[in-house]
């Protein structure tokens, strides 16, 4: 009799003892196969095919349950959560199980480099002239930011601008910053330029287009779509925070360079200069389409460091996973789309974390560098930003805690009979070189700051004042105990993923999961794999990963006063980043379990896996962005562009710009957008019922955009213009006509 296959309780148990099960004997051989997978469909050289293993049936059985749960989380009338949480705590065993039973592995971490190594690889000379050298360095970064800081603003006078004088120290602070920390030996961009003017002399220039290669494009096209796509339209309609950012980009354009722009309570200066760049490369003037293609471009070149992300920490393919997930997901398309500062946030985030994985790993101030100068840029784009510091100190810290055993790993590697290595020597030279690394990102992130830095300085009030009214009683009480509020935030925020992503309608469907079906499966599971990873190798980038999403979620979770406020996708979305990561780690898996059954048809249904659960991922996006959202927000806004495009048409054939008004109403349209949409980015429609007799003294035709519930108003101008001709405007979307009070020329009637 054949002894019984072992459960998953087995495994578990096992798996904590840091014992090993035998699989039975028909499965002899097979659970100690290791399959290794190329990360995309290319040509290889021949080698040994592995044999297959058996049906990955846990796995995909949990993948199953999984999307069987999330699905039962879709907005429903009587939605419960209790299938839902039993689906995953099922797909959960499932999945462990099939993981400790050999029916996939997880990609290997990238190895470690040795910092001890590299510092002994110096030559000794330079071990003599450098401290004088990066002395001379440290004393100019010191001498041009302290004059730089001071040239910056003006607190006598109230000006804080850009000019050629505090932008030439700031330049001359940063170059001697990179100079105080660059270390011999990484500078390859000379070579490079030397080979590429060679291969320009010659004419020789090869471009070569592998099957991964055009993956990889067609994946990106797949991103840029979802972005591009019925652009103009959807969103149709700005708010009052389109026409605040757009007059401050007229303001760029008409010569006034601030380094902080004080209306509307405050805003960093990185997407009023981008506008104003897309103002000039596309020509199409103080626009809500100008707003868009900036932050959707930045959504676009976010994707390729998401991709170089997970590359780093797991394969290839992970990378390309996650970048196809993210590219289509209704989340990072909604918040570029929205053209407010929000995209900023993943943006700047994505290549500070993947320059700073990399000097984690290979101990490369240059590394270190790239991190810094996009750790400080992302200070001047969106305020949720500062979170980023916190998240990469607390990495550091994490790895000074893992420090001892990546060594004594790294060092096994190295060891011989003959030159043994101390490990805590070794551990204690991984922290220094990370704690410099560290260090770098600090100074060069300051050095960048300093705009900012000098205005908090003298407006502290101004700068903090959002975060102050969110976090404590500034604009209004707490309403309770703060760290119950805090709790319930966090798990808020936490299930946003599977349950609510809130009810803030301009950038979101209200109370759905902020994945769809796919997207929020694959989530859950790649978390658990990292969880589990984490408990069996004790690897510090998974714990980082794991917290990463917390922490970037605080900006939202910290809404204290207006807990109503959170979950939101805006002030969470850099944890786009850590999200989609965690779907290519899930997808990866299950490819990799069916990779198992043999390398031909193995591979080809991992792939046909991958593409079905993309095709419908991009399919229930594709429904949300386009249809559901653009649906609720066209009924949700006003329709300032029809009142943008009447006032225009006006003004160009019987009226004129002088003559046309929006009469104001409580709660109702902000009359600016009216100007921006009418292409006129300066002019306020707002005419205010008082001012009516100032009308009286102008004979030329006359056009009144009246709210319909306005009725009082209607009867005082019907007084003053007998003739009036009055007209409903049908408006394509229900519940948004308006009134339409035209005057003809010379046919007024003095009081």
């Amino acid at each position: 009799m054949m002894d019984p296959e072992p459960s998953v309780l087995d495994f578990v148990k096992a798996w904590l003892r840091g014992k090993r099960i035998q699989l039975p004997e028909q499965h002899a051989g097979e659970e100690s196969v290791s399959v290794e997978v190329e990360a995309l469909p290319v040509s290889e050289a021949p080698h040994v095919v592995a044999p297959a293993t058996p049906f990955p049936w846990r796995t995909l059985l949990a993948l199953a349950l999984a999307l069987l749960a999330q699905f039962s989380l879709e907005p429903r009338p009587n939605r419960t959560s209790l299938w839902g949480v039993l689906g995953y705590l099922a797909a959960g065993l499932f999945l462990l199980w099939g993981w400790l039973g050999k029916e996939f592995d997880l990609p290997a971490h990238l190895k470690m480099a040795l910092g001890w190594k590299r510092s002994e690889q110096l030559p000794a000379a330079d071990g003599q002239r450098m401290p004088v050298a990066r002395l001379i360095w440290i004393a100019g970064t010191v001498f041009f930011s302290a004059l730089a800081l001071l040239a910056f603003g003006n607190r006598a006078t109230g000006e804080y601008v850009f000019n050629a004088t505090n932008l030439l120290l700031w330049a001359a602070a940063l170059l001697c910053a990179i100079g105080a920390l660059w270390q011999p030996g990484e500078g390859r961009l000379g070579t490079w330029l030397r080979q590429a003017w060679e291969g320009l002399r010659r004419g020789q220039w090869t471009v070569r287009f592998s099957w991964q290669t055009l993956l990889w494009l067609a994946v990106l096209a797949l991103g840029i779509f979802f972005r591009f796509y019925r652009l103009e339209t959807v969103p149709s309609q700005m708010v009052s925070d389109h026409a605040e950012k757009l007059l401050d980009v007229y303001d760029v354009l008409n010569g006034q360079y601030n380094t902080y722009f004080p209306r509307n309570t405050g805003r960093e200066f990185f997407q009023f200069y981008w506008t104003a760049l897309m103002v000039l490369l596309f020509g199409q003037g103080i626009s809500f389409l100008s707003l868009k293609l900036g932050t959707v471009i930045l959504g676009v070149l976010t994707l390729p460091y998401l991709y170089l992300i997970g590359k780093e920490l797991g394969s290839k393919r992970v990378g390309l996973l996650a970048m196809g997930f993210a590219g289509v997901a209704y989340w990072p398309n909604l918040i570029s789309r929205i053209a407010l500062r929000f995209t900023l946030y993943p943006f700047f985030y994505a290549p500070t974390l993947y320059y700073f994985l990399r000097g984690m790993r290979l101990k490369r101030q240059r590394d270190f560098i790239w991190a810094g100068i996009f750790l400080g840029l992302g200070l001047h784009g969106y305020s949720p930003s500062r979170m980023v510091p916190i998240l990469l100190t607390l990495g550091v810290v994490l790895y000074w805690l893992h420090a001892r055993k990546l060594a004594k790993e790294a060092a096994q590697s190295e060891e011989s009979e003959s030159s043994p290595i101390d490990v805590r020597a070794v551990a204690a030279a991984e922290r220094r070189a990370t704690g410099l690394g560290w260090v770098a990102v600090a100074l060069v992130s300051f050095v960048i700051f300093l705009p900012l830095l000098r205005y908090t300085l003298d407006n502290p009030q101004m700068v903090a004042f959002r975060a102050l009214t969110r976090l404590g009683d500034v604009e209004q009480p707490l309403q309770g105990n703060p760290w119950l509020i805090f709790l319930n935030n966090l798990w808020r925020a936490l299930t946003m993923f599977a349950w609510d992503n809130g009810e803030v309608w301009v950038i979101s469907i209200t109370h759905r999961p902020i994945l769809d079906v796919v997207s929020g499966a694959l989530f859950h599971l790649g978390a658990l794999l990292l969880l589990a990873r984490y408990l069996r190798q004790r690897h510090w980038v998974d714990l980082f990963m794991l917290l990463s999403v917390p922490v970037l979620l605080m900006p939202s979770i910290l809404s204290l006063a207006f807990p109503a406020e959170n979950p939101c996708l805006n002030r969470t979305a850099a944890a786009i980043i850590p999200t989609f990561l965690f779907v290519g780690y899930a997808l990866d898996a299950m490819m990799r379990a069916l990779e198992g059954l043999g390398r031909k048809w193995g591979k080809r249904f991992a792939w046909a896996l991958a593409a079905v659960l993309l095709l419908l991922s991009s399919l229930q996006n594709y429904d949300m962005v386009f249809n559901q959202y653009a649906k609720v927000y066209d009924v949700s806004s006003w329709n300032t562009s029809e009142m943008g495009n009447l006032a225009r048409a006006f003004a160009e054939s019987v009226g004129s710009t002088d003559t046309t008004y929006l009469v104001a109403y409580p709660h109702w349209v902000d009359s600016r957008l009216i100007g921006i949409a009418a292409g006129y980015p300066t002019k306020d429609y707002a005419l205010w019922p008082e001012h009516f007799q100032d009308t009286l003294l102008d004979t030329r035709a006359k056009l009144f955009m009246i709210n319909p519930n306005d009725m009082a108003d209607v009867i005082a101008l019907r007084e003053l213009y007998p003739q009036g001709v009055l007209y409903n405007y049908d408006s394509p979307v229900q519940g948004k006509d308006f009134l339409l009070f035209f005057v003809p020329p010379t046919m007024v009637t003095q009081p």
